[in-house]
């Protein structure tokens, strides 16, 4: 399974970015997709997930502000950023864990930063 991020990029305070990430390859159901992020010096950390049968996750920091959607004929998950805030910045990461294979696929991270 690979997972191809795109959408990062740098922003104002305030702005919005949709990150895009599609998975290709020999993908099972159930599964989960979402995005995790991490800033310097700091451990990665969820910011949402999207299962399969429709559950959503968003870390408390996001709620209200992102949006992730899932179109599963495509494999392919979206995060919609809004009111971005300084403290979004970080690498984000598209995962994806596999219920069947119990194995989690990360993609390359896309940078997010948002400028004060």
């Amino acid at each position: 399974v690979q997972l191809q991020a795109s959408g990062g990029g740098l922003v104002q305070s305030g702005g919005s970015l949709r990150l895009s990430c599609a998975a290709s390859g020999s993908i099972f159901s159930p599964n989960i997709m979402g995005w995790y992020r991490q800033a310097p010096g700091k451990q990665r950390t969820l910011v949402a997930r999207f299962s399969s049968t429709g559950t959503t996750t968003y870390a408390d920091s996001v709620k209200g502000r992102f949006t992730i959607t899932r179109d599963n004929a495509k494999n392919t998950v979206y995060l919609q950023m809004d009111s971005l805030k300084p403290e979004d910045t970080a690498v984000y990461y598209c995962n994806m864990y596999d219920y069947i294979r119990r194995f989690d696929y990360w993609g390359q991270g896309t940078l997010v930063t948002v400028s004060s």
